[in-house]
């Protein structure tokens, strides 16, 4: 029997564990207790984390006690990784996982201090851009470090309809380095891009409304960390579309605030949120590890 084969017959003969998805409280989110990540998950086991993942958009696994190579085989169950495009960040030897952290260790940062200080989805700026990301908590501060998740399908459904027939059809451009070299958080810097990173970054363009190709819902598709302007609207008017948009898209009740516990995975979908990190003293180390899963082309 082929090597790959006997991987996915083990996987399947797996005994299923005895876990729960208790939905958070507020508007988006939930928490999945008694699942270890760490043993084979079976094909019903796995329907079920799939099908939470689509209801509730961000699932909080606790007490993840799991290797490098075992987040990359869980994330892999959901489709092809892709590599991120500041290479010196990525965990030696491992380079589907990129190290976010603040930590500086003989004058050079281990990872990427300042991921997440503007509202985002991540990797919106490629063709192809994220169905979901997962972090996974390896050393937190005790105090802040907090991820902030906002519903962006509530967050179309909040438009107002003069808004919603001005922006309907439309597309917007995505950049990397929209405001890339921007700072937010003390401590933290990021390294100018090389020819080669920028060649891999080029803008692209996608739709303002995006259809969720598992559910058919639809989901605003704009940020205010990558978009950079409506296409076919005047420069003053494509920027205030884009402010009203970005107001609506953070209503306080839609968003779930990540308050991070250790050895807690995070996994979220990139079609249907955007997210904040919201930034930590920057002499408390923070240290995480992030996987990030390619998706289709929006639509």
């Amino acid at each position: 029997m082929p090597a790959a084969l006997n991987a996915l017959s083990l996987i399947d003969s797996a005994p299923s564990q005895l876990f729960e998805v208790h939905p958070f409280a507020g508007a988006v989110g939930a928490e999945v207790i008694g699942l270890d990540l760490s043993r084979p998950l079976n094909a019903q086991d796995f329907a079920r984390i799939h099908r939470a993942h689509l209801d509730h958009h961000v699932l909080v696994f606790r007490d993840q006690r799991i290797t490098p190579e075992q987040q990359i085989a869980f994330s892999r169950r959901f489709g092809e990784l892709q590599i991120h495009v500041l290479k010196q960040f990525l965990l030696q030897g491992h380079p589907e996982i990129l190290i976010v952290s603040n930590i500086i260790e003989n004058g050079q940062n281990i990872g990427l201090g300042d991921a997440g200080k503007f509202w985002h989805s991540d990797l919106s700026y490629k063709a192809l851009p994220s169905l979901g990301s997962m972090l996974h908590a390896q050393e937190l501060p005790d105090e802040g470090g907090d991820t902030l998740f906002a519903d962006m399908h509530k967050a179309w459904d909040a438009v107002p309809a003069a808004l919603r027939t001005l922006v309907a059809g439309r597309s917007a451009a995505h950049s990397y380095t929209a405001r890339y070299a921007e700072t937010r958080f003390e401590g933290n810097w990021r390294p100018a891009l090389t020819a080669e990173q920028l060649a891999q970054v080029q803008e692209v363009i996608h739709p303002v409304v995006r259809t969720h190709p598992e559910t058919g819902r639809q989901a605003l598709f704009v940020s205010e960390g990558f978009t950079t302007r409506i296409v076919g609207l005047p420069e003053d008017e494509s920027r205030d579309v884009l402010q009203q948009l970005y107001a609506l898209s953070v209503l306080e009740h839609n968003v779930y605030r990540h308050q991070w516990q250790p050895h807690d995975l995070v996994f979220w979908d990139n079609r249907s949120l955007i997210h904040l990190a919201a930034g930590c003293p920057a002499h408390l180390r923070r240290k995480l590890y992030r996987t990030t899963i390619q998706g289709d082309a929006p639509f």
